[in-house]
């Protein structure tokens, strides 16, 4: 277990002598303490990754290619052991844990693809007077923010087509999960990524950290995971530079289900988008919306299904739902689930925090929620779910698209020509029409509206680390 910090391939205490704490969520024990890096750190870092980054961009792309390739196969190695550590310091479910870990090991194995395909483009101009060329080098040194909920993919996602453009990165982990972090960066080194390519940083003082490296001159580029509220202040920060931004924030999804809809897939799709990972991603299930002659079905068979959910620490055998983060969001949750009951909703299950070590919450329905109430305006990142009844589509619609947040959406219903329809109409980045998971590393990922910038995955993922250069030629 790594509890340093990582530059130009050394590992290292902060220049201060910082420590931060990581507390494991199923017991609320301190499992240890990592380095907390200063704004020096910071500097140091992008100081490292800028050395690094021309020889690693003047590297032939397959080169970079097979060691993402390596990269790849190394993470799927260490799989256990990864899973394991996100466990422990995140708490969610092993099997979720483990999934993230294949999901995050293959951003490697589709860029390493990538790599070889970042195309440019030869023509004639119009005039006939030279040619036009048109290339996409590196972006250049890239500052990364990463979120608690992913520890390995959210971090992967961002450095995979990062690397295979040809950049370096500096990543601030989230001081919640940073053990999975710097594991992560110690296997890259392992697997060939050249010292100063990845560095990680952990901080205890996010904003002074985020300073001292967006003001660095070789910093050209921030990628940032995390809520909207953040990201704006973050956007602020980088407009002073004019750096490039790649930016994944918040959600708040509709889960439309039609009267049509086939019940138990409707049921089982809602616990994927709902419960995956804790309740605890930024695609989840926020607010659900039921046909008004399935709502009543569609509820009880929810709260059946959510009633049945283990909770408990994720290494217990048979765990699905593990301890949310930390204390605070248990507050939040239970405040949001508090407002909605006061305002007329009902509890159908579930309802309040449970009483133990840890940070647990009950698995909770709620039957007959406004469209207006204060728990569908907000992000619950927990295990919720309000359902809603409808009985104009139109009207639905209107609704669904009543947020500042256009991240993921959701439809279920056996007319594929509605589900379509419906999609279109919805202000999502992502819509999962009969399907409860969207997310795919050949998939482009990212939000409308305040819910990001830019696309994480896919062809467009590596784009987003590139620059667009045009040469006027004669010969």
């Amino acid at each position: 277990m790594r509890d340093q910090m990582l530059i130009d391939g050394e590992w290292l205490d902060g220049t201060d002598g910082e420590r931060i704490a990581v507390i494991d969520p199923a017991s609320g024990d301190e499992i240890t303490t990592v380095a907390g890096g200063t704004p020096a750190d910071a500097t140091a870092a992008v100081d490292a990754a800028a050395a690094a980054q021309g020889p690693w961009a003047a590297a032939a792309p397959r080169e970079r290619a097979e060691v993402l390739r390596s990269c790849w196969v190394t993470l799927l190695d260490h799989a256990d052991e990864l899973a394991g550590l996100i466990t422990r310091e995140h708490g969610k479910p092993l099997a979720d844990a483990r999934g993230e870990i294949a999901y995050a090991a293959e951003f490697f194995r589709w860029n390493s693809e990538e790599t070889v395909r970042i195309h440019g483009t030869i023509g004639t101009a119009p005039a006939g007077t030279n040619r036009i060329i048109v290339r996409h080098p590196p972006v250049g040194v890239v500052v990364m923010v990463t979120p608690w909920n992913f520890p390995a993919a959210m971090i992967t996602r961002k450095v995979a087509p990062a690397l295979g453009a040809g950049n370096a990165v500096v990543i601030k982990p989230p001081k919640e999960t940073p053990l999975t972090a710097l594991r992560v960066a110690d296997l890259l080194q392992e697997a060939g990524v050249p010292p100063g390519v990845v560095n990680v940083v952990p901080t205890g003082n996010a904003g002074a950290w985020f300073d001292a490296a967006t003001e660095h001159r070789a910093t050209r580029m921030v990628s940032f995971t995390g809520s909207t509220e953040v990201g704006r202040v973050l956007l602020r920060r980088c407009a002073d530079r004019v750096l490039k931004v790649a930016m994944e924030l918040g959600g708040n999804a509709p889960f439309v289900v039609f009267d049509d809809a086939d019940l138990d897939a409707a049921v089982e799709g809602a616990m994927v988008a709902k419960m995956r990972h804790s309740a605890e991603t930024c695609t989840a299930a926020n607010r659900f919306f039921a046909e008004a002659g399935i709502a009543p079905a569609f509820t009880e068979a929810l709260a059946a299904a959510m009633a049945d959910v283990k909770v408990g620490n994720g290494f217990e055998e048979g765990v699905t739902c593990g301890p949310m983060i930390n204390a605070a969001a248990i507050e939040s949750i239970g405040g949001l689930v508090d407002a909605a009951v006061g305002a007329g909703a009902t509890v159908a299950t579930g309802g309040a925090a449970i009483d133990g070590p840890g940070f647990f919450y009950e698995p909770t329905v709620l039957a007959d929620v406004a469209s207006t109430a204060a728990i569908t305006r907000e992000e619950i990142f927990g295990p919720v779910a309000p359902v809603i009844p409808f009985t104009d589509h139109d009207a639905m619609i209107a609704d669904a698209n009543d947020t500042e947040m256009g991240l993921t959406a959701y439809v279920y219903t056996a007319d594929l020509a509605k589900g379509l329809a419906t999609a279109e109409r919805l202000e999502s980045g992502m819509v999962g029409v009969n399907r409860g998971a969207v997310s795919d590393p050949a998939a482009p990922f990212g939000g409308m509206k305040q819910s990001g910038l830019g696309r994480e995955g896919a062809s467009e993922g590596i784009y987003e680390f590139c620059e667009t250069q045009y040469i006027a030629a004669s010969w």
